[in-house]
């Protein structure tokens, strides 16, 4: 009897982390397909980082690790120059792990662009984060449930979201969302909507922000515990891009003292 069997297909394991000081970069890892490019910043500006994955996108089983430290005293403002493309699974499921280190007295800004889940595509991503009392961080993620672009909706798959932040020694706050693609459409699950994002503000001034944040976001905007500030944004593709295009320069603003724009890499 012959048997057949599935063929094991290469994945991709892609890894990059960064050290920063107060005097700029420390230390610097890269494992391909990820990358870290670093623009040129504006005068007086934080050091800026750009991760990329070199591959284009994940496909099933595919998975990239990223590191983010920031020791005492370091700015640095993190993005990424295009959406993350999680590509349809024949299976497996694609993973994106980030962990962030903030040290007493560094500001960090970790403002990648949305994932945007192919139909078919399955995804798990989990964030870790830990930050010292006295260190800020200003972070946005969000997600785009098909190629709202080209007319596809994301009908089939998985999404797994995790978030643990720590403040010193202290879980401050965990948040975890399994979401199947049927539910997208039923009224107890996206009701429809094609985009989420969040935004997170972590700063011992953020309670100041909260009448702000619930402007931004039409009241979605909660102070879960003396100094962190949870956005949240729900609807259509462009609708959730536009939201937190003005929330976050707003919040740079107000909260960090910086100027109120965008990063560079996400208007070019």
């Amino acid at each position: 009897m012959i048997r057949h069997q599935r063929a094991a297909h290469q994945r991709s394991r892609g890894a990059a982390s960064l050290d920063v000081a107060a005097h700029g970069l420390a230390r610097l890892h890269q494992a391909s397909p990820l990358r870290i490019l670093f623009p040129t910043p504006e005068p007086g500006a934080a050091l800026e980082a750009a991760f990329v994955n070199v591959a284009g996108g994940l496909a099933g089983g595919d998975s990239i690790e990223a590191g983010i430290t920031l020791r005492p005293g370091a700015r640095a403002q993190i993005t990424t120059p295009a959406a993350e493309k999680i590509y349809r699974s024949l299976g497996d499921t694609s993973r994106i792990a980030t962990r962030i280190n903030v040290a007493a007295g560094a500001v960090l800004e970790f403002l990648p662009q949305e994932a945007i889940l192919f139909d078919g595509a399955r995804l798990m991503r989990r964030m870790e984060a830990r930050v010292a009392p006295g260190g800020t961080l200003l972070a946005a993620e969000s997600v785009v449930l098909g190629r709202i672009a080209r007319g596809e909706a994301w009908r089939q798959g998985a999404l797994h979201d995790s978030w643990r932040l720590h403040q010193g020694e202290r879980l401050a706050w965990a948040d975890a969302m399994a979401l199947e693609a049927t539910a997208r459409d039923a009224p107890f699950g996206l009701d429809g909507a094609d985009s989420l994002g969040m935004i997170l503000l972590l700063a011992e001034d953020a309670g100041l922000h909260r009448e702000l944040a619930r402007e931004l976001t039409g009241g979605a905007a909660s102070l879960i515990r003396p100094g962190l500030l949870l956005l949240r944004f729900l609807g259509s593709a462009g609708a959730v891009r536009g939201a937190m295009a003005a929330a976050i320069p707003a919040l740079r603003a107000a909260a960090l003292g910086l100027p109120p724009v965008l990063p560079r890499l996400w208007t070019c």
